[in-house]
């Protein structure tokens, strides 16, 4: 089969799949399967991406897929294909079915010296189902994460262009954190009795929450949770958890991936709490789980003054800790985030980078009324700040037009992706505001071990990592707007204008004092 029928046979078997946008980084090897993009494209089949680096494609695919659309990203042979590896590694912990089709020399050139050959099949681990394909057979593209690996020999242009006619696949569902609906597992009935609170983690869902309220139990909920709303949700709880309330808790039930707090991680991992485990399957939790569940439900709630307790100690700290942000002599990242929060409308979407601000946003989500749903997602698969700005444009372009589309990352975060800020002119650009604190380094360090005193001879060379870097001199390279802002009402300003576009907002913070005033705050009681 000749390489321009083998692409137009993974295209269509793409489109049938569900895949809806496809993301190509340019190559040579790859260049069928450009062609067969384009030509789908064309017809209206797909949405066609095109990045320059294959880090930022990927992570472009994971957003995409996050929000709604589902996404294969295409790259060439070599070095190509291992870039594509951190995406794959996100995909593949948070649930999130992207495609990575890899364009390959033919099997008699492996294990040779030909130029940009090496052993791809099998290259992103026993964790990502590979299929290696040199002849045009259908392929089923399942609900999760795929590596599609095609040999290609010569010619490698087309001689005609294509019409495809292809029947398109209904969506497939953007998580794999829920059961498919043919499932439909009964909900297995929890007594009242224990002490109990409810931990959403990174993507839990509205079930986590629904829980909570039913049962009249304290949710303690992650901001990417997706059940971070009503009453029952409460803002301090992991500084609520190193006390008296903390020490009383007697059973946890835990939905999602929790990742952002040791005081959480703890919790978790106490012998004398009860966990019950409502994760839908996936990787072995790491704390003893006693009950593993794939539904829960209650008969009736529990003693209203547990949640009570729990609602008046949140309220006293909360009160304590913007008393304590307003004292301060600067703006702080806990403000920013709290601002960023404030402005999201319902129905908007946060992309928030990992390291400090996902924690800040933590103690400062607005109250949002349940009904009133805003979207927050974090690469909180692996929690590493790779493709923080191609995933934040990925996740506003999978969405409807005319939602508004927000950011949060830190200077280093927005440094390691700034190529994803590289669209030619041609490419999909979504409305989206970007909020960089800008504290001039790893400010996240220096509230861990490694920023004790004792440490401080090394503290900057090693982790603080200063980098000096003009910010706004870089957003100007590719052509994208940026404000600076100094003060929190500049950055409301900013936040209540936004241009259009892609945009950056870019808050300058001090980290001199990070530490002593994380200590201030986790010192906080009611």
């Amino acid at each position: 089969m000749s390489a321009t029928d083998l692409a137009r046979s993974i295209l269509t078997s793409l489109v049938q799949g569900g895949v809806t946008d496809i993301v190509v980084a340019p190559g040579s090897r790859n260049a069928p399967l450009g062609f067969a993009a384009f030509d789908a494209a064309e017809a209206g089949l797909v949405r066609l991406h095109t990045r320059i680096d294959e880090r930022s494609a990927g992570f472009l695919a994971v957003g995409l897929t996050r929000t709604g659309a589902r996404a294969a990203v295409v790259c060439t042979s070599g070095t190509a294909v291992a870039n594509l590896h951190p995406a794959m590694l996100e995909a593949v912990h948070a649930g999130v079915p992207i495609v990575a089709v890899t364009a390959d020399r033919p099997e008699r050139l492996r294990g040779t010296s030909a130029n940009q050959t090496t052993e791809q099949v099998g290259v992103f681990g026993w964790l990502v189902p590979v299929v290696d394909a040199a002849e045009g057979d259908q392929i089923s593209i399942g609900p999760g994460p795929l590596h599609l690996n095609v040999q290609f020999d010569e010619p490698l242009v087309p001689e005609d262009r294509w019409s495809p006619q292809i029947s398109v696949a209904p969506p497939v569902a953007p998580s794999l954190a829920q059961p498919p609906a043919h499932q439909s597992p009964e909900p297995e009935l929890l007594e009242l009795g224990p002490r109990t609170v409810v931990v959403a983690g990174d993507d839990a869902g509205p079930p986590a929450r629904m829980l909570a309220e039913a049962a009249g139990w304290p949710l303690l909920a992650e901001p990417s949770s997706g059940s971070r709303t009503g009453t029952h949700a409460l803002r301090c709880y992991r500084l609520l958890l190193a006390g008296d309330l903390g020490a009383r808790i007697e059973r946890v039930v835990v939905a999602g991936h929790p990742t952002l707090s040791r005081p959480v991680s703890r919790l978790l991992g106490r012998q004398d709490v009860e966990v019950i485990d409502l994760s839908a399957g996936g990787f072995t939790r790491p704390f003893t789980v006693d009950r593993a569940l794939v539904a829960a439900r209650v008969a009736g709630a529990a003693d209203p003054a547990w949640l009570a307790e729990w609602q008046a100690a949140d309220a006293s700290v909360g009160r304590l800790l913007d008393a304590l942000l307003a004292a301060e002599p600067g703006l702080t990242p806990y403000e920013v985030a709290g601002a960023v929060s404030r402005a999201l409308p319902a129905g908007g979407l946060l992309t928030v980078g990992a390291s400090s601000p996902i924690r800040d946003l933590d103690l400062m989500v607005a109250r949002y009324e349940v009904g009133a749903r805003r979207k927050v997602i974090a690469n909180r698969g692996l929690s590493g700040i790779d493709g923080t700005i191609s995933t934040a444009i990925g996740a506003a372009l999978g969405r409807p037009g005319g939602s508004r589309n927000l950011a949060l990352m830190g200077d280093v975060t927005f440094l390691h992706d700034s190529n994803g800020l590289i669209l030619g002119p041609d490419e999909p650009r979504p409305d989206l505001m970007i909020v960089v604190v800008n504290d001039d380094g790893g400010s996240i360090f220096s509230m861990l071990e490694q920023g004790a005193p004792e440490y401080a001879h090394a503290f900057e060379r090693l982790f603080g990592t200063p980098h000096r870097v003009d910010l706004a001199s870089l957003c100007a390279a590719t052509r994208t707007p940026h404000w600076r802002v100094d003060s929190l009402a500049e950055l409301e300003h900013a936040l209540a204008n936004p241009n259009g576009g892609i945009e950056v907002v870019e808050v300058a913070v001090g980290r001199e004092d990070r530490r002593a005033l994380d200590e201030r705050i986790r010192a906080l009681r009611p």
